[in-house]
């Protein structure tokens, strides 16, 4: 019982990194300590089909409840308490670094890991550099419209699974960022629940594609070259911690918050570390 609820808590934790601009729900899985298990899991559910469910089950619960429940209590606090916020996300991204660091120790001298690092690096910069202007509209939905949503959703689970990359800044990219939580707010409150259902499934359907076919992937990289992915996985990570901030709007550095903001990442990278045990 007590290991199925630690799984929910940690599920929880990546549903929330999963709103917020910049911040990835792969990085948390790794600082939790369950994302190559869960990239098994997930690309041999059927293989050990009843084991699988028992691990994903209450992870999915988690992630589930955590989207439902706060994605407007997210939005207020980014909007209210930005720095503050941002410092326990940047606490909990902390937290896995000696965890994930043990991967890789000993093999700092290899030119080629380097490189690797500082592509990855590189790129998840390059992508916060980019600023999506255009907001799309789930108003007169037609077929096509519906296949965006199915194909904007295998985008952003790749992106929310790949570590330091995140889902919901590429979907503010897209322009559909906005619109989708906007949809789940409307959903947790009934409004139009029809019509908010029917734009969320396509999009939920493409999240669950996308996470299968990137799982695949990520276990094959895993298998063959262990290191090197790991290393590609610190360059996301590091890179992650700096667009949380690019990511950030209104940001503003008061002393009362930054004070709030160092506790927090305190208790994040706390939580991290421990629950990454």
């Amino acid at each position: 019982m007590k290991e199925k609820l630690t799984l929910v808590i940690k599920g929880f934790l990546i549903g929330v990194a999963n709103i917020i601009p910049g911040v990835s729900g792969g990085t948390l899985a790794i600082t939790l300590g369950i994302y190559e298990k869960l990239i098994g899991a997930i690309s041999h559910f059927f293989k050990n089909l009843k084991e699988n469910i028992k691990f994903i089950i209450p992870i999915g619960i988690g992630a589930v409840l955590s989207i439902l429940l706060l994605s407007r209590v997210i939005s207020f606090c980014l909007d209210k308490y930005t720095l503050a916020t941002i410092l326990f996300f940047i606490g909990l991204i902390l937290g896995g670094i000696p965890l994930l660091n043990k991967k890789i120790k000993g093999h700092y001298k290899n030119v080629s890991n380097i490189i690797i690092f500082l592509l990855s690096f590189g790129f998840v910069i390059a992508l916060s550099v980019l600023k999506g202007e255009n907001v799309v509209s789930f108003a007169n939905m037609n077929i096509i419209n519906y296949i965006m949503l199915f194909l904007v959703g295998v985008v952003a689970a790749a992106t929310m699974i790949i570590p330091g990359v995140s889902g919901s800044f590429v979907l503010m990219l897209l322009g559909y960022y906005k619109p989708i939580v906007d949809t789940i707010g409307a959903l947790t409150k009934f409004n139009n629940i029809w019509q908010n259902i029917m734009i969320l499934v396509p999009f939920g359907i493409g999240v669950l594609v996308g996470i299968v076919a990137i799982s695949k992937l990520l276990e094959f990289l895993f298998k063959k070259y262990e290191v090197k992915t790991y290393f590609g996985v610190m360059g996301f990570i590091t890179a992650s911690i700096i667009t949380i901030f690019t990511g950030a709007e209104g940001l503003v550095f008061s002393v009362p918050q930054l004070l709030i903001g160092l506790m927090l990442l305190g208790i994040g990278f706390t939580a991290a570390y421990k629950l990454g045990e």
